[in-house]
């Protein structure tokens, strides 16, 4: 179970995570079509930088918090049987208050104040969530990061953001738009995997609203469907929202 929660909530976390940073680069327009005209030589760094003009550029990159809420549907390994539940998810810049109700089978709460974090359940604890995911990819073009070529997926064509500490994250886009519709990434021995299938657009912010992951782990694959009803973008938060209870 602890490890099924973990898989939750680095995916989710990475999933939603959007990191407020400072920017030295050119803004960048959020059109229909990615900056950069994608082919089969298209590069690796233009790849990522298509990647990040998809997801609203300068203005991705400004985010200073989003709340996220809506449902999800849990799968344990070997089972078709999904457990529902919801979701809430507040991030700013490195900070981050999660909860998760599928009660009877999960109650889960993480938060992260910016120096401590807390957990409702013992010895689970998140990787930094700009680390990987889309916090990562709002750094693509900062010092110490790097961009590696991998092997196409289908249609998508891939790339590899390896940040200054090591994280990985296996990023795969959408040629016609420069979407990212699907990542991996690789924490405390294990594959996690997000598939996006619907996105919305949030004040200029491409905001993913309906996404399956995958957990590979030793016990088995665990799934989870995600479904968005609420994000808002830079509002104006409560003092204790990532307070840590004592």
């Amino acid at each position: 179970m602890k490890s099924f929660i973990l898989a939750i909530a680095v995916c989710l976390g990475v999933s939603a995570s959007i990191c407020a940073q400072e920017a030295k680069t050119t803004p960048a327009s959020n059109g229909a079509a990615p900056a950069v005209a994608i082919t089969a030589e298209t590069s690796s760094m233009d790849l990522a930088r298509a990647a990040f003009t998809a997801q609203g550029g300068e203005k991705f990159r400004n985010v200073q918090n989003m709340i996220m809420r809506g449902s999800v549907q849990l799968y344990p390994p070997n089972s078709v049987q999904s457990i529902p539940g919801g979701f809430s998810l507040v991030t700013a810049g490195p900070k981050l208050r999660m909860e998760i109700d599928a009660r009877p089978a999960i109650v889960f709460k993480q938060i992260y104040d910016g120096e401590q974090s807390f957990s409702s359940m013992p010895n689970v604890q998140m990787p930094p969530l700009t680390k990987f995911g889309l916090g990562a990819l709002a750094r693509f073009d900062q010092a110490g990061y790097k961009i590696e070529a991998i092997p196409d997926k289908k249609k998508q064509r891939g790339f590899r953001l390896i940040d200054p500490e090591g994280y990985t994250t296996d990023y795969y886009v959408d040629p016609k738009t420069g979407r990212v519709m699907s990542f991996f990434i690789y924490y405390a021995g294990v594959t996690l995997g997000t598939e996006n299938s619907k996105f919305k657009e949030v004040e200029g912010v491409l905001v993913p609203t309906s996404f399956s992951q995958k957990f590979e782990m030793t016990m088995g694959a665990f799934f989870a469907e995600f479904s968005v009803k609420e994000v808002k973008l830079n509002q104006q938060l409560p003092d204790d929202a990532f307070a840590i209870p004592r």
